[in-house]
């Protein structure tokens, strides 16, 4: 009896350890469950992210590293702000009083030395030129006439000599003769003066004549029209609102050159034909090639500067009076021999910060690759860098998000 009983005791007790055990496998396999499940969702979610990225598009703009030479790798030692202006312009104006017939220009006109631009009424210069012509033609016949009386006067003064010498005639009728040859002489020489003075006459109606017409004094283009047809035009300001002081403003372009304001500490920076590059407000992207041209000897004592003039060595139709220049005064040209220094020139703006190190993207087709680059010195608005090839297109300015292997679009700068 206590053996069976002592048996069916063992019985439940193994089958209570089955049951024990049954109930620690279910209950460890829930916390596995639930971590596969998280582990699941983050492989999903990278998954997600990884295709999300890739499919992402930046549109960036393409530079091209390139090696360095002495016309890219000028240091500047200066920079100053100015304005493009004229060596060579004028208002042209009438130099007499009168109004308006003809306005023959218009702003952005070119017109050559000598061309008309305006006419004035010529009415009465017209009438004072025909009446000085007419009072020359009439000193001219009163010469013929008075010429021809002092012919007669000759060969009558000659006939009285032969009479005297004959005692036909006195010796007074001699002298009356020659008298009358030594004043009609005189006669023809003053008429002589007047024909002169009625040929300058003349000329003055014809210069006062030609007043009325309006010329370009050089070659240039028309800046301003400042006057209309009808309106009064003056050398001097007279006549109130309808009385104009130039007909319009004609500029030489191939006089234009740059005035920068350039602070006085810094002045011995800057010498008499010295290197200089300058970029117009409205291009930034254009380096226009310049030198010094001079250095007023006068300084500013209101603004402490002096003024520097700049010469343009490349002439365009985009650089026009009075646009905003930024000027780079460089360093003097180096040695022809010295070796150009390692690596090559990228936009400054290329160089970006990945985990802590500068990198450059590269431009393979539509995607962009990280690559490691070791900056150097930097020119302007470029930078020296080793570990990319010269020639190799790269992102201008990467954005922050971009990573490697991102697609890109290349947009086409704006010209």
């Amino acid at each position: 009896m206590g053996t069976m009983e002592n048996s069916e005791l063992l019985k439940e007790l193994r089958i209570d350890k089955e049951h024990r055990g049954d109930h620690r496998s279910s209950g460890s396999r829930g916390p596995l469950i639930a971590g596969g499940i998280v582990l699941a969702l983050a492989l999903l979610a990278a998954t997600a992210w990884f295709f999300l990225a890739g499919s992402k598009s930046f549109e960036v703009e393409a530079a091209t590293a390139l090696a360095p030479s002495a016309g890219n790798v000028d240091t500047a030692v200066l920079q100053a702000t100015g304005y493009v202006t004229a060596r060579r312009q004028a208002t042209v104006s009438a130099q007499i009083t009168g109004t308006l017939t003809k306005v023959l220009i218009e702003e952005g006109d070119k017109v050559e030395a000598g061309q008309v631009l305006a006419t004035l009424d010529d009415t009465a210069a017209r009438a004072a030129l025909a009446q000085a012509e007419a009072g020359l033609h009439a000193a001219q016949a009163t010469l013929v006439q008075v010429e021809t009386q002092l012919a007669q006067s000759r060969r009558d003064y000659a006939r009285a000599q032969d009479l005297a010498q004959r005692k036909l005639v006195s010796t007074q009728a001699e002298e009356q003769a020659r008298t009358q040859v030594d004043s009609q002489t005189a006669q023809v020489i003053a008429q002589r003066k007047q024909i002169d003075v009625a040929q300058a006459g003349v000329q003055s109606a014809q210069v006062y004549l030609d007043y009325c017409t309006v010329r370009a004094p050089f070659a240039g283009v028309i800046t301003a029209k400042a006057a209309q047809v009808g309106e009064i035009v003056s050398p001097l300001s007279a006549g109130g609102g309808f009385t104009r002081t130039g007909v319009g403003t004609i500029v030489d372009m191939d006089s234009l050159e740059i005035e920068v304001d350039v602070t006085e500490s810094y002045i011995n920076r800057v010498t008499p034909k010295q290197p200089a590059q300058a970029v117009l407000d409205a291009y930034p992207d254009w380096k226009i090639p310049a030198h010094v041209i001079a250095i007023i000897p006068s300084a500013d004592r209101g603004k402490a500067t002096v003024k520097v003039r700049i010469a343009i060595e490349q002439k365009d139709q985009r650089v026009l009076p009075e646009m905003g220049v930024r000027v780079s005064f460089l360093e003097e040209a180096k040695k022809a021999d010295a070796p150009p220094p390692k690596g090559v020139l990228v936009p400054a703006t290329a160089i970006v910060q990945r985990d802590g190190k500068n990198v450059v993207f590269a431009l393979d087709n539509d995607r962009a690759r990280l690559k490691p680059v070791t900056p150097g010195r930097t020119y302007n608005d470029l930078r020296l860098v080793e570990g990319i090839g010269s020639g190799t297109k790269v992102v201008k300015q990467p954005q922050a998000e971009m990573a490697d292997g991102a697609k890109v679009e290349i947009k086409t700068a704006a010209k």
